[in-house]
């Protein structure tokens, strides 16, 4: 469980990964050395503010230049396939199932619904510099703001 001490802070070296993606495929967060990677942490695909928020990203994909944009949720991968076929997102989906990385970003925290509290993903997005820094940091960011704030980051 994340608390707000452990949160990571820009400046910072992202924390590295190795997960599967929705076709089975190793994914490694060094494979994009080079360039910026927008990192978003959803809690379940094909849910409504899931499938906002990718669908946002989709969406303003043409206007990010080489950018990477990558999800990653405790979905398995064919869940993850069959929504990334399903909204056309083209981008990596990393299945998360034991949210070691979530946990490793700070993101795996107590949730409330209805009154009843869980532990989930709590939805958030990172911007990582071509050296693996933290550019941008957006805990409890909202499905409709991870597009605009990314635009807005790289616009400078």
């Amino acid at each position: 469980m994340t608390d707000e001490a452990s949160r990571l802070t820009v400046g910072k070296k992202a924390p590295a990964f190795n997960l599967k993606n929705q076709s089975g495929e190793k994914v490694k967060l060094s494979d994009f050395a080079g360039s910026k990677v927008l990192v978003f942490f959803y809690p379940k695909a094909n849910t409504g503010g899931c499938t906002s928020q990718a669908c946002g990203l989709r969406d303003v994909a043409d206007q990010i230049g080489d950018t990477v944009i990558i999800g990653i949720s405790p979905d398995e991968p064919d869940k993850q396939s069959a929504w990334d076929e399903k909204y056309s997102l083209g981008f990596p989906l990393l299945s998360d199932p034991d949210h070691k990385i979530a946990d490793k970003y700070a993101v795996w925290g107590e949730k409330k619904l209805y009154g009843r509290a869980y532990m989930g993903i709590i939805r958030s997005a990172f911007l990582i510099d071509e050296k693996g820094k933290l550019e941008q940091v957006w805990y409890k960011i909202s499905p409709k703001d991870t597009p605009k704030k990314l635009l807005a980051a790289l616009k400078g």
